[in-house]
């Protein structure tokens, strides 16, 4: 009967509605040919499973996944599948039929070290067993209309679609000590965000949000402070499954 259920709920696509060009593709992507899709658990719709096995496609807001995902790991293990934009190209459509208007090149550059942003929501998450990430490097285009409905930030220009041009690269993380790969080699211990930021050649905060990220994983400790700025040293070793 269960099966049954979650077969008609699948047929009739839970959450395609409103699902953005971006997700549809890495869902696409990702998927391999026995894969299901928009399957009902636990009162939650699960975007991918195979097997035993749930598959989450987040491209923003790790902060309203952060329930469903407590509920799910204690008994599910779950990949958890996030874009990073390395490049992008800004579409602007007309307000009334949706027709191009223009299309160039971002000055935007991205990089890896930018999953910190969205992962500052869910660190604690990643020591669990039951979880592993995999963030995919991509090329995309924005599509942006004139509208007024946008924030402050955009202008008041409305972001109306993300869509996939490439995926240029994939990186795997099965546990918290697979994200020391972001620290230098020959940082000292202790050391500071300042120290990294000097190290790294990225901004202060964005440093700050990879070692709060490490903390709370447990992959790092505070182990004293210099001044007002806290100093830190790599956790004990940990086994990666």
């Amino acid at each position: 009967m269960e099966q049954e259920k979650q077969t008609a709920a699948e047929r009739n696509g839970i959450n395609l509605k409103n699902e953005r060009s971006l997700h549809a593709a890495l869902k696409q992507w990702y998927a391999q040919p026995q894969d299901r899709f928009e399957v009902p658990l636990a009162g939650y719709v699960i975007d991918l499973l195979r097997g035993n096995q749930l598959v989450e496609i987040q491209t923003r807001n790790f902060a309203a996944l952060r329930p469903k995902l407590q509920a799910l790991l204690p008994g599910h293990k779950v990949h958890l599948l996030h874009p990073v934009t390395l490049e992008k190209w800004v579409v602007q459509v007309d307000q009334k039929d949706a027709s191009v208007l223009s299309r160039r090149k971002s000055p935007y550059r991205g990089a890896l070290t930018h999953l910190f942003t969205e992962l500052v929501r869910i660190p604690e998450l990643v020591a669990h067993p039951n979880l592993t990430l995999e963030f995919v490097l991509i090329k995309e285009e924005e599509v942006r209309c004139r509208d007024g409905k946008g924030s402050k930030h955009r202008k008041h220009v409305s972001l109306r679609d993300r869509k996939l041009l490439q995926v240029v690269s994939t990186h795997r993380f099965t546990c918290a000590r697979d994200f020391l790969q972001f620290l230098p080699a020959d940082v000292p211990q202790p050391f500071s965000n300042k120290t990294l930021a000097a190290l790294l050649h990225l901004p202060l905060p964005q440093c700050r949000q990879i070692t709060y990220c490490l903390r709370k994983m447990g992959a790092l400790a505070v182990t004293g402070k210099q001044g007002n700025e806290l100093l830190f040293s790599i956790g004990e070793p940990q086994i990666c499954l």
